[in-house]
C-alpha cells in the first residue's frame, strides 16, 4: 500500500507495507524499518546484522574509562576546523552509520526527517527542531579532516564508562572483553561515582553524541539545557528506553529527560525512504542558526 507522509508541505509518497502507529503529536509511526525488520531489532536476519554485531563488539571491548577520558580531553580543544552548522550538515551526505540497523541512507536526510517530523507536531518550539537537525553532526568524526576514527568510537548506542555495564545494553556479553568489567574500580552499581551526581558529572562512551555536545558547549550555543541534554544523551537507550542509571541522575536530568523521551519517538521512527525537500526547507533552519549558534564554529 501507499502511505502519504504528511509534513509540513514536504512530505513525499513512499511504499510502505504495513499500517503505521499514532504518537502523542500526530506522527505516524511506520512498524517496519527500511529492511522491512521491526526497528531495533539486534537479532533480526539482514545484509546488515552481522555487521551491526561486530561493530558492537569492537566498541563494548575497547571503549574504556581511560579511552574516553582522553578522547574527551584531545577533542575538547576544538582545533579540528572551523565551520557553520550548515557546512557540518552538509559533510554529512559523506557518512553512513554502520550500527544502525535501521537505515542506510546519508545522514542528513535523518536530520531533516526528524527535524521536519517534530516541526509538524511541535511547530512553537523552535529549539527542538534545530536540536533534530544538529543531535547527530559529530558523526563528521568518520572524516579525515576530523581524525577518520573507527566507527566504534563514533556511532552506536552510549553507555556510562567508570561503573558497571548494565545488561539492557545491546549485545552487552562482549563487554566480558573489556577491561574495565573486572577492575573493582569501575564495575560497582556506583563505581567512579555517587547516588544523583547528575549525568554532567558522569563520563559517557565516547562518540558523536558527547563530541557535539562539546562543540555546542563550548561554543557558547544558547539552546536550552534540554536541548543539550538531547544531543548528549539521545543513543543512551539504556536509559531513556529501559530505564537503567536513573540512581546517577539529578533534579534536572529528570526535567531534561521527558523531553529527550519525546524526541527519541522521532529520532528512531522518522527513519525511513522519505524524502525531504532540502533546497526549501534549508532558509528556515538557517534562521535557526542564527538565533542559536555563532556564525562559525570551532570543532
Amino acid at each position: 500500500m501507499t502511505v502519504i507522509v504528511d509534513q509540513p508541505e514536504f512530505g513525499i509518497e513512499v511504499d510502505r507495507k504495513s499500517e503505521g502507529l499514532i504518537l502523542d503529536g500526530g506522527f505516524a509511526v511506520p512498524i517496519a524499518n527500511a529492511f522491512g525488520h521491526e526497528f531495533r531489532d539486534y537479532e533480526a536476519e539482514s545484509e546488515r546484522q552481522e555487521g551491526v554485531e561486530i561493530f558492537y563488539k569492537n566498541s563494548h571491548i575497547n571503549q574504556t574509562y581511560d579511552f574516553v577520558k582522553r578522547m574527551r580531553e584531545e577533542y575538547m580543544k576544538l582545533d579540528k576546523v572551523k565551520m557553520s552548522i550548515w557546512e557540518c550538515c552538509e559533510l554529512l551526505n559523506n557518512v553512513v552509520d554502520e550500527s544502525d540497523p535501521d537505515l542506510d541512507e546519508p545522514q542528513i536526510e535523518h536530520l531533516l526527517q526528524t527535524a521536519e517530523a517534530i516541526r509538524k507536531d511541535y511547530p512553537d518550539e523552535d529549539w527542538l527542531h534545530l536540536t533534530a537537525l544538529v543531535h547527530d553532526l559529530g558523526k563528521v568524526l568518520l572524516l579525515p579532516e576530523f581524525g577518520e576514527l573507527p566507527q566504534w568510537a563514533v556511532v552506536g548506542d552510549t553507555n556510562p564508562v567508570g561503573c558497571a555495564f548494565n545488561e539492557s545494553i545491546v549485545h552487552h556479553k562482549y563487554f566480558k572483553e573489556n577491561p574495565d568489567y573486572n577492575n573493582p574500580d569501575y564495575n560497582s552499581e556506583f563505581g567512579v561515582y555517587e547516588k544523583g551526581c547528575g549525568l554532567n558529572n558522569v563520563s559517557m562512551s565516547w562518540g558523536h553524541d558527547d563530541y557535539m555536545y562539546l562543540v555546542a558547549k563550548e561554543n557558547k550555543s544558547t539552546l536550552p539545557s534540554a536541548g543539550l541534554f538531547i544531543i548528549r544523551y539521545h543513543s543512551f537507550y539504556a536509559l531513556h528506553r529501559s530505564g537503567a542509571y536513573k540512581h546517577l541522575m539529578n533534579e534536572e536530568d529528570k526535567e531534561n529527560l521527558k523531553w529527550l523521551e519525546i524526541f527519541n519517538k522521532y529520532d528512531l521512527y522518522s527513519k525511513s525512504k522519505v524524502r525531504v525537500d532540502v533546497e526549501k526547507v534549508k532558509p528556515y533552519y538557517l534562521s535557526l542558526i542564527e538565533k542559536y549558534f555563532p556564525t562559525k564554529l570551532k570543532w
